[in-house]
């Protein structure tokens, strides 16, 4: 099928693969360069302690996803991508994701998030009776937004939700302030943000609502199929291989050079590279307008996120097939303080459907605090770095106590990561976990088109539309479509 032309893809994220996936399916040479010697971006896995029973692995970024059943839409995505028969595993049907609010001497407070949209609303209408019929104004406007999800695929592309605040719509819609804050709560998921868009907050909290899954095997179980799909297709996923700069020949993309020194000729650039990044690497043959390179170097980013990836001791915590959010009950969910620690999610691996074998604890973090270790390695940011995690980690086990009191007992080891260790693998601009942070009042800037000035370079990746699993997906196919065409895409993908 090869001979339509060749495609250079840089980085070996989920965005990165998918499109190599796709175009090496259409014919055209793929050759995927990663810097790092394990693909996936922040769908890696990772092993930490010793060898034997201390040796265990954890996942990076990847916990669950939401609207990945037969028919759904990240289920069809996926299908399309080759990923069709993944061992993904239900998460509780009533209860996907646990709502909790410690409020001082009054104790902690749970709410459940039930998956299907009259299944959610009645769930937490026994706990807000007064608020029913405001439950099912809310969920109507979310369900209609999560079936149009390929609305971008089609004729005109732009979703009107995407100027408006989402914010704005929960407090005219919802009037108990309790709920408000509950319905804020997997904040986790996205930057809340007083200006994000209500399209990004109902594409991610609707999906999960229509269903959630974790992934035996996580984030691995998706990059390592995608390689083997690319590399059958006749392209290539090379790894350790730094790309420096985007070549270019008046105005067009040409090619990469590597660090060292090695260039890559293709007829297409495709970056899986943060923007601002990726404008970096393009030189002056390149014609790019300042007034481009201003605006994408000047797009604010999310806040990074502190991670701390726990071994348990043997059979020491129940396992709990949901997700868990602490946050505390005075925290401003949508104008938080990544200096302070206020909110958690936690996320449980089972170890034999009873028992968890690990955890994931995880807080938004200030990169401003960190910035003097970031031209570091990480074994050389010394003590005081380590002191750093070491008092975050002291205040997200203070808060992990309210709700699960006496956990710090059941705690065997503890490996701790902050924005920078995201700066160092994944290159985001100060760890950011999100990327690039959308504007519901400032839409054409900060929605990034995958096309640029620079003809035949194209980007991808969860800065352009929608962060996550679906929105990486969709973006892809956005990408793919500046060459082979979105509507050719369009009836494949939907088979119209």
């Amino acid at each position: 099928m090869q001979g339509k032309g060749s495609v250079i893809i840089i980085g070996s994220g989920l965005g990165g693969l998918q499109c190599g996936v796709v175009l090496s399916r259409h014919g055209y040479k793929v050759t995927v360069l990663e810097k790092h010697f394990t693909p996936g971006g922040c769908l890696q896995t990772f092993v930490r302690g010793k060898a034997g029973e201390g040796r265990v692995r954890f996942d990076c970024g990847f916990h669950y996803v939401g609207s990945v059943g037969k028919g759904e839409p990240l289920g069809i995505m996926l299908e399309y991508y080759g990923l069709g028969n993944l061992p993904w595993k239900r998460l509780d049907e009533d209860c996907f994701d646990e709502i909790c609010f410690v409020d001082g001497s009054k104790g902690t407070f749970s709410y459940p998030y039930a998956m299907g949209f009259r299944n959610f609303s009645e769930k937490l209408s026994e706990f807000f009776p007064a608020s029913k019929h405001e439950l099912e104004e809310f969920v109507s406007v979310i369900e209609n937004v999560c079936d149009h999800t390929f609305s971008s695929f089609g004729p005109g592309g732009f979703n009107p939700y995407f100027s408006r605040s989402a914010k704005e719509f929960l407090e005219e819609t919802i009037s108990d302030p309790q709920l408000r804050k509950v319905l804020s709560g997997p904040s986790l998921k996205m930057e809340l943000s007083p200006n994000l868009p209500l399209y990004i907050y109902s594409q991610i909290f609707g999906s999960f609502i229509r269903s959630a899954y974790r992934l035996d095997g996580g984030g691995e179980t998706l990059i390592n199929p995608l390689c083997d799909i690319i590399r059958s297709q006749g392209g290539e996923v090379l790894l350790g291989k730094e790309v420096v700069s985007i070549d270019c020949s008046e105005g067009r993309a040409v090619g990469v050079t590597l660090a060292d020194g090695t260039s890559y000729k293709a007829d297409y650039v495709i970056s899986d590279a943060h923007p601002s990044v990726t404008m970096e690497m393009v030189g002056e043959e390149g014609k790019l307008r300042g007034v481009y390179r201003r605006r994408i170097s000047s797009l604010s980013n999310t806040y990074g996120v502190f991670t701390a990836n726990i071994r348990l001791k043997k059979n020491a915590i129940p396992y709990l097939n949901r997700n868990v959010f602490i946050h505390r009950q005075d925290a401003d969910l949508w104008n938080p303080d990544p200096s302070k620690t206020e909110s958690l999610m936690v996320h449980f691996y089972p170890e034999d459907g009873r028992y968890a074998s690990r955890m994931d604890v995880m807080t938004p973090m200030d990169f401003a605090g960190l910035s003097r270790w970031k031209d570091l390695p990480e074994h050389r940011r010394g003590e005081k770095y380590e002191a750093a995690k070491k008092a975050k980690w002291a205040e997200c086990l203070s808060l992990l106590e309210s709700r699960f009191p006496g956990i710090g007992d059941c705690i065997e080891d503890v490996y701790t990561s902050t924005p920078l260790t995201w700066l160092s693998y994944i290159g985001t601009p100060e760890g950011s976990a999100y990327g690039v942070r959308k504007n519901s009042e400032n839409v054409l800037a900060t929605v990034i088109s995958a096309k640029t000035p620079v003809e035949h370079l194209y980007l991808t990746g969860q800065s352009l539309n929608l962060h996550g699993i679906l929105g990486v997906s969709m973006s892809s196919i956005l990408t793919c479509g500046e060459i082979l065409g979105l509507e050719t895409l369009r009836k494949e993908i939907l088979h119209v």
